[in-house]
């Protein structure tokens, strides 16, 4: 039965159960029942939860850079910057706790890692140094991880009312009313606002 687990079959449903379970149910007993097999069979292939979340992991690296590889830097790194925060929000935003569950994982394929040269060396052509790449990158990534994991975890409308926070503020704080406001605006709006604030820090023109 081992023999005939694959896996691309493994790392599919993993996300899935991810999707149904959340990352405190993705488990690789669970994961081994979803499957059809005894746990002892999976663990020929996954071995343990931790190796699982690094192969989920380095799959989602893998759409990122598949991703950002088709889109057109050109000569702006403010807005190679840009595009690669948006595709890695929509990544983690497409699975159930995505940015809790794929962020600080190791990655288990080193050509995921050789991809990046072409990028590298694309950028420190025009002038910036590797280290300056290296830490501008590690920024964003740090926001976009950040951010979505409030996101995420906001979702739940009834913990999360800003008519319940009004009231408990109250009218006599009226710029902490404000604030609220702004802060409760839709989440892609925040995103870009604050996305932008940050490249204009850590690159500016």
């Amino acid at each position: 039965m081992a023999a005939k687990l694959s896996r691309d079959r493994i790392i599919d449903e993993a996300f899935a159960l991810l999707d149904d379970a959340g990352i405190d149910g993705l488990t690789v007993r669970a994961l081994a029942g979803r499957l059809g097999v005894k746990a002892p069979a999976l663990y020929w292939h996954v071995a343990s939860k931790q190796d699982l979340l690094d192969q989920m992991g380095t799959e989602v690296a893998r759409r990122v850079e598949r991703r950002f590889a088709d889109t057109t830097s050109g000569d702006s790194f403010a807005g190679a910057l840009r595009g690669y925060a948006m595709i890695l929000r929509e990544e983690y935003l497409a699975h159930r706790d995505g940015a809790r569950t794929f962020s600080g994982t190791r990655l288990m394929d080193p050509g995921v890692l050789r991809g990046r040269e072409a990028a590298l060396e694309h950028w420190t052509r025009r002038g910036l140094t590797l280290e300056r790449i290296v830490d501008v990158v590690d920024i964003v990534t740090a926001f976009v991880v950040g951010f979505v994991i409030e996101e995420q975890e906001r979702q739940d409308q009834a913990r999360y009312s800003l008519r319940d926070r009004d009231e408990a503020v109250g009218d006599d704080y009226p710029l902490t009313v404000r604030a609220g406001h702004h802060g409760f605006r839709p989440s892609g709006q925040r995103f870009d606002d604050q996305l932008t604030l940050l490249l204009a820090g850590v690159v500016p023109e």
